[in-house]
């Protein structure tokens, strides 16, 4: 029998409560500085040993614009099909949010400008970073996946998208605001999309 799709409020609050660590996390990074705190846990994170780079270089890649196209053809493959559009949908929702409306309000620079003494591993020194597209991508996937399988599924969503966050940092390429508004606007897509096309009732994919 074919499980009815739901519109959960849970996924209304959610994307409230994203949309204001979103805010939050511009007001603090208005100013285009990096504060001594968020200096100190991005040295934390940058100045881990290098043999973590290329684990890290991989978890990365979930940021990638072009990764929910991937998941999306896993998802037409699986019958998926609001998961499908909601995963393709994603691409010009994240553009149009971050680079239209956030990245106009909120000009911070890269690490190689804002941090004395970043390390970069392939990451560029200047431009807007501000909030991190890699993290938009990785949480807004997992937000969208998380529906559809089973509590240990969720979790692991998540800790890929929180690893794929600290390698950005790892790299050189963001700042921990950066990521955490990114997370935030993943979330408020995600949610916001499953709210929109709905999501599986009691039962899951996986369990």
């Amino acid at each position: 029998m074919t499980r009815p799709y739901v519109r959960r409020r849970f996924d209304l609050w959610v994307a409230l409560v994203a949309i204001a660590i979103l805010i939050a996390c511009a007001l603090a990074a208005s100013s285009g500085e990096v504060s001594g705190p968020e200096r100190d846990a991005f040295r934390v994170v940058n100045e881990l040993p290098d043999a973590l780079e290329r684990p890290l270089w991989v978890f990365q890649l979930v940021g990638l614009l072009l990764f929910p196209l991937v998941v999306a053809v896993g998802a037409l493959i699986a019958r998926k099909w609001r998961l499908a559009l909601g995963l393709v949908v994603v691409i010009p929702a994240k553009l149009l949010v971050e680079k239209q409306i956030v990245k106009a309000l909120v000009e911070r620079q890269r690490p190689g400008t804002t941090v004395p003494g970043a390390i970069l591993r392939d990451a560029h020194s200047s431009g807007l970073s501000f909030p991190s597209g890699h993290a938009i991508i990785a949480f807004a996937v997992a937000t969208l996946l998380a529906p559809y399988f089973s509590r240990p599924w969720k979790v692991g969503f998540f800790v890929v998208a929180i690893l794929a966050g600290l390698a950005r940092i790892y790299l050189g390429a963001h700042n921990p605001l950066d990521i955490v508004a990114g997370a935030g606007l993943g979330v408020a897509i995600g949610c916001l999309l499953n709210l929109a096309l709905g999501t599986p009732g009691r039962r899951t994919l996986f369990g």
